[in-house]
């Protein structure tokens, strides 16, 4: 195996990759396929009306494709970039906040901001690294489980659609797991574009969102927010999206620098928040899309393939209408069920994370039942309690094994 299989080239004269090409495509469409329900639940979950949810998916879509074809052209590596699914779930387990949508639009602000100066002050971002693995993961466990829950809740609610949508995702991920939950999503919008519930007949609602706007909304600031919503929607952009997502990039012997990372997808976060958009990260899980020999055996040309996959989610962008109108207007189980059936795979993750190690099981476990009961108290949300609970277990635990250990 020459060097230039295992370290990244930065030249130009490589040429076009059809075979990255085609991995970028194929990341942009499982990344928003699916995906999206989560987003569409999470914005609505917070106050969000259709015209908001359509405004921050086109947003964060040319977000995610600006940036990652920045990052990727500018660099020369695969860096590929996608909105923070486990923050969106974080928002439909929190709800709504005092201050309704605009202050969850200043909470993403603020969220944006905080990756800014994780970018230009190196301890903050080592503070976030610093937070045990086991208290992160059970936190997203513990967001994530209600959600895993709601595709089988959703048999008793809506069991044609449910089971149609759940016999989709285990089929085709018994043939190419990869393409499972895209198939179930195109499942469930099928039927939802056919279900009468859904205000298409008529076929006003779906022309109208043929053409989707951008609208501006004035974002409040207020306490609850920025505990409930801003302080851990940014911990777990930056523990279950950033940190993995540069360990992904390590893998395959990649390594950019964090703090233009950072600065851009804060800086676009923060910017696109006005519009009602979620935060925008390091792409985790399509990484691998980009970056694995898969996308081409040269890896001086993979960073084509997050380029390609950039401007796939600008393409997508231009659909934001038709998805919010279809997904918003069908029965909530069944936009749940679908959101959890995306979602399996990271909470299989985060819980073998979270429980792994026996030492921190007890605290990991005791952050993810907090953060699962849904738990609210002086208007901060369950999220930053579970943390705060487990990481006094932790605490607790912990000292006594050092003082021995001193003797």
């Amino acid at each position: 195996m020459s060097s230039s299989d295992t370290v990244p080239a930065t030249g130009l004269s490589t040429g076009l990759s059809l075979r990255a090409v085609g991995a970028g495509l194929l990341a942009a469409l499982v990344g928003y396929a699916s995906s999206v329900a989560v987003v569409i639940h999470g914005l609505t979950a917070v106050g969000a009306s259709t015209e908001q949810v359509v405004s921050g998916l086109v947003l964060v879509g040319l977000a995610m494709g600006l940036t990652a074809m920045g990052l990727s052209l500018h660099r020369r590596k695969p860096i590929s970039v996608a909105w923070t699914t486990p923050g969106m779930a974080l928002l439909a387990a929190t709800g709504a906040v005092e201050g309704g949508f605009a202050a969850a639009v200043g909470a993403f602000v603020v969220t944006g901001v905080l990756i800014v100066l994780a970018g230009l002050w190196a301890p903050l971002g080592r503070w976030i690294a610093a937070i045990p693995k086991p208290l992160a993961n059970g936190m997203l466990a513990g967001i994530l489980l209600k959600l895993c829950l709601a595709p089988f809740l959703a048999v008793s609610q809506a069991p044609g659609m449910a089971l149609l949508v759940l016999a989709t995702w285990a089929v085709v991920g018994r043939v190419a797991r990869l393409y499972a939950v895209p198939a179930a999503v195109a499942v469930a919008l099928g039927a939802m574009a056919l279900d009468a519930s859904g205000g298409l007949a008529g076929g006003t609602a779906l022309s109208g969102a043929l053409w989707p706007g951008v609208t501006f909304v004035q974002p409040v600031f207020t306490w609850e927010a920025m505990v409930g919503i801003a302080l851990p929607l940014f911990v777990v952009t930056m523990a279950s999206q950033n940190i993995p997502g540069l360990a992904v990039l390590a893998t395959y012997n990649y390594a950019p620098p964090t703090r233009p990372i950072f600065l851009a997808t804060g800086a676009a976060s923060a910017l696109t928040a006005l519009g009602g958009a979620p935060t925008v990260n390091l792409a985790a899980i399509t990484a691998a899309l980009c970056a694995s020999p898969d996308a081409d055996p040269n890896p001086a040309r993979r960073w084509q393939a997050a380029f390609v996959g950039g401007v796939g989610y600008i393409l997508f962008a231009g659909l934001a209408g038709v998805t919010a109108v279809m997904v918003t207007r069908s029965p909530p189980i069944l936009i749940e069920a679908v959101a959890g059936l995306a979602l399996v795979g990271a909470f299989g993750a985060a819980l073998m994370g979270a429980v792994q190690v026996e030492a921190n099981r007890t605290a990991a476990l005791v952050t993810m039942l907090v953060t699962a009961s849904g738990l609210s108290f002086a208007g901060v949300g369950s999220a930053f309690w579970g943390l705060l609970l487990g990481g006094a277990v932790h605490l607790l635990h912990w000292r006594p094994s050092v003082s021995q250990s001193a003797k």
